[in-house]
């Protein structure tokens, strides 16, 4: 078995990025929900580019993340007109944590805010936005040692790029995508109540499929 990077442990204490993140986000919304209520009070509603304005800073609180752990079985050979040569075969199994995140474009929500209580949001349909294997939790076992055919940095990186698709395409049947249109529908909704909107209709971005 082998490592492809050490990780040096330092003792002290320990706080998870999950817990950070969530403690952050919750603070820079809160601090934006103060703000508006504020700017509301002084000017006595909103229009549509106020409410876009508060809306672009919640794109981070609408992500959706997918974690994985998964094993990685890779086997080659060296060819001859297309044909496998014996004794040229490589191969090694490996193991790594990663996630998929995807989200929707808070740069391309459209507002339309009616009246002092009623407001229409436009929403754009979620895409991945970030597929990620962590380098430090790699492991490799079962790594072959053929001389006339030795595996190389090539392999590895092809191996992981091939299964980038494979947990992008998981991610989308376990229905990452609807997770991050409800997210981002849970985040507005949350803000433009707090902003003191109480008829509230967020619509999906209708999307025409292209002619050929």
């Amino acid at each position: 078995m082998k490592k492809m990077k050490s990780i040096v442990k330092k003792p002290g204490l320990r706080i998870s990025i999950p817990t950070l993140f969530f403690f952050l986000t919750t603070v820079t919304l809160a601090i934006l929900l103060l703000a508006s209520k504020r700017s509301a009070e002084k000017g006595g509603g909103y229009d549509s580019s106020t409410v876009m304005s508060r809306v672009s800073y919640l794109q981070e609180l609408a992500l959706v993340q997918h974690n994985y752990t998964g094993v990685i079985s890779y086997k080659d050979y060296r060819k001859f007109l297309n044909l496998n040569v014996p004794l040229t075969d490589k191969y090694f199994l490996l193991k790594y944590n990663g996630y998929v995140k995807a989200g929707v474009d808070f740069s391309r929500i459209k507002v339309n805010v009616l009246n002092a209580t009623d407001v229409h949001v436009s929403i754009p349909k979620p895409k991945i936005l970030d597929t990620v294997v962590d380098e430090n939790s790699i492991e490799v076992f079962n790594e072959s040692e053929n001389a006339f055919n030795p595996i190389k940095i090539a392999d590895y990186n092809e191996a992981l790029s091939r299964e980038k698709n494979v947990m992008i395409r998981g991610a989308i049947e376990q229905g990452i995508y609807e997770q991050a249109t409800q997210q981002a529908k849970l985040t507005l909704t949350a803000l433009l109540t707090e902003m003191g909107f109480v008829h509230i209709e967020i619509t999906e971005e209708l999307v025409i499929p292209p002619v050929n």
